[in-house]
């Protein structure tokens, strides 16, 4: 599998970056004509290639050598269509939800597949709802090709030379590293310096553990698996302090700024833009925060693929809409990093040899784990059974998870309004066994019609 190896500048020359912020900010006009031209149905179908020779035929020029205008147009248009895929997920699963009929389902799936759909009124309606246009806000990026730069060592540490602005110059680059990058090479320019991404090929290792486990995550921890171990706990602290620190400092740089738009004094007014509202320190201050979120996460993530095999989670990507918990818990919230958490799951059960299950999350958090049955409530971290029993909430749904993978009527997909009243159902029917034991509504004949979840719950009560 590929890995993406990030290395950085030891100690770059003012005068390099200055040249190279330049260069990174020509390149951005290119990426932002391609998503503005590109960025919509017109683009689709066109390949970078194709786009291309349009514009050398048309006698484009961009201030900017020609490889480097070549490779940010073919990352801009591999930009495009990973945001169409994107889209496309989305159109797949709302189709699933309104359209029952499995034949016409996969004509729509291979109409979706390729360009059909831009011929479908119906797939394009869709589309037009999933697929918002993107617009560029990348001006600090510069694609090297692998035959555009060399590389040496010097002093002890790895420099490579990349292509200027001028002709036939080079611009030397000092890393903090003796490895030499390979392959296509990403340039990142930052406040603070810039730093090298290109990708390498990983081995598998296949040293994950044996068992199936289920996944849920939460706030004050990464993940609680079903064995009722909790992974990560420091993160909610940590996003917690991250998001109040934040909003202190927010407060305070709206309080300047308001005075700096009613001063008459041009000097004062320059003088708290210039020196109260940068961005240098509180981005080197959110990166030092993301970078301990990742470690967090992708730390609790290897604990629990060292005792699983298969792990079964919820679609982390999916939005968690029609919920409100007030102003400061839902600003935390916004800062939850579930996208960080999935990508975790994705890369290091790719590298150690482990699966990842999606199953369909619906009402797991509502369910107790004890009866698989709908009975029950969640107060925050606590679950109340209707038997008066109290579990631990996200301990409660992480056991529900697992058993989403061989549950026969609830499929990844199957719509929550479905599977709100599957459940009531099968709660409803193993009461009736539990309370009335009587020869119309029978273990043995209810045993016989149910799945096997719901058998193997009720031959454990009876």
């Amino acid at each position: 599998m590929n890995v993406t190896r990030i290395l950085h500048a030891k100690h770059p020359n003012p005068g390099k970056l200055a040249a190279l912020r330049e260069q990174a900010r020509r390149l951005g006009q290119v990426r932002s004509e391609v998503w503005q031209r590109f960025g919509s149905i017109s683009g689709v179908g066109l390949s970078d290639r194709r786009i291309r020779d349009a514009w050398r035929r048309d006698g484009r020029t961009f201030p900017v050598s020609a490889n480097a205008w070549k490779e940010t147009l073919r990352d801009a248009k591999g930009d495009i269509t990973a945001n169409l895929e994107a889209a496309k997920v989305k159109a797949r699963r709302r189709l699933r939800r309104h359209t029952q009929d499995k034949a016409e389902q996969q004509r729509l799936f291979a109409a979706l597949k390729g360009r059909g759909w831009t011929g479908d009124p119906y797939l394009r309606r869709i589309m037009r709802r999933e697929w918002k246009r993107g617009h560029n806000h990348t001006h600090n990026q510069i694609i090297v090709r692998s035959d555009s730069y060399t590389t040496f060592q010097l002093g002890g540490r790895t420099w490579i030379k990349i292509p200027g602005l001028v002709k036939g110059q080079r611009i030397a680059i000092p890393l903090n590293t003796t490895v030499e990058p390979t392959g296509t090479l990403r340039i990142i320019l930052k406040d603070a310096g810039l730093e090298v991404h290109y990708t390498i090929e990983a081995k598998v290792k296949h040293d994950c553990g044996a068992r199936t486990l289920g996944v849920d995550k939460g706030y004050s921890e990464v993940l609680v698996d079903s064995d009722g171990d909790h992974h990560g706990p420091e993160l909610g602290a940590l996003l917690t302090d991250a998001s109040d620190k934040l909003k202190a400092k927010y407060r305070r740089r709206s309080k300047l700024r308001a005075i700096a738009n009613r001063t008459r004094n041009p000097r004062k007014r320059e003088h708290i833009r210039r020196f109260n509202l940068g961005r240098r320190k509180l981005d080197r201050q959110l990166d030092q925060t993301q970078a301990r979120i990742r470690d967090t996460v992708f730390q609790a993530v290897h604990t629990v693929v060292d005792k699983a095999a298969v792990i079964a989670t919820e679609d982390l990507t999916a939005p968690m809409s029609g919920k409100s918990f007030g102003k400061n818990v839902n600003r935390r919230l916004a800062a939850w990093t579930k996208g960080v958490i999935a990508e975790a799951l994705d890369s290091v059960s790719s590298r150690r040899g482990s699966t990842v299950v999606l199953v369909n999350p619906a009402y797991t958090s509502q369910m107790d784990s004890r009866t698989g049955c709908l009975d029950g409530k969640r107060k925050g971290d606590r679950f109340y059974c209707s038997d008066g029993v109290v579990l631990q909430a996200d301990e409660n749904a992480a056991r529900n998870v697992p058993a989403r993978l061989s549950d026969p009527d609830i499929k990844r997909f199957t719509p929550f309004q479905r599977v709100k009243a599957i459940l009531p159902a099968r709660t409803e029917r193993l009461r009736l066994v539990l309370l009335n034991p009587d020869s119309s509504c029978s273990p043995a004949r209810v045993l016989s019609t149910e799945s096997e979840s719901l058998k193997t719950t009720i031959s454990n009560f009876v």
